[in-house]
């Protein structure tokens, strides 16, 4: 088999075996998306390559702990990094920098720049307002572009579950928002 049509739950054999080519196959076709939900998770931007490295250290060590009966690969990936950033959240060192901004494309304005930067702060800031399993939700459905099944296999709740996640989620996320909107309004 070519590394290509290999699927991802024989590579996780692979490497339960000590493949050290087969994780490396994982990490190519899954670590960028793997920092970016620890991006989302953590709320700063600076822990999403540890806690994407610190994943797939887990998926090397528990490989032989992975069933394909139960959940892919991308899944069983995703609720390592869900819980390693988590409990980044939980045992908060130091006060998070000012979120780092992006290169912007040479096509972009100045001004188009400065509001994409002011609506990204905006939502980050409304994401870090959200209970853990809110933001896990909505970072999932939203920015990782996982369905409502397959999100609710990440947290491990049901369907209904991950749907209530998301409801209260957005709605917070709109209150936030709105309050912003007022308090700016005020200010001027």
């Amino acid at each position: 088999m070519d590394d290509v049509s290999t699927s991802d739950e024989a590579l996780v054999a692979e490497v339960a075996g000590g493949s050290q080519r087969a994780l490396r196959l994982l990490m190519d076709r899954h670590m960028a998306r793997a920092i970016r939900l620890a991006d989302r998770m953590s709320g700063n931007t600076s822990h999403g390559d540890e806690i994407g490295q610190e994943a797939f250290v887990r998926v090397w060590h528990h490989a032989r702990r992975f069933d394909p009966g139960r959940a892919r690969f991308s899944t069983w990936l995703y609720q390592i990094v869900v819980n390693l950033a988590l409990d980044r959240r939980r045992r908060r060192q130091h006060a998070p920098l000012e979120y780092a901004q992006h290169v912007a494309s040479a096509e972009e304005s100045g001004e188009d720049r400065l509001l994409r930067n002011e609506r990204d702060q905006l939502a980050a800031a409304a994401l870090a307002t959200l209970p853990e399993r809110q933001r896990a939700a909505i970072a999932l459905f939203y920015y990782e572009g996982l369905s409502g099944r397959e999100g609710a296999a990440v947290l491990d709740v049901s369907e209904k579950s991950f749907e209530s996640l998301l409801s209260r989620g957005r709605a917070a996320c709109r209150q936030f928002v709105a309050e912003q909107a007022r308090k700016n309004g005020e200010d001027k």
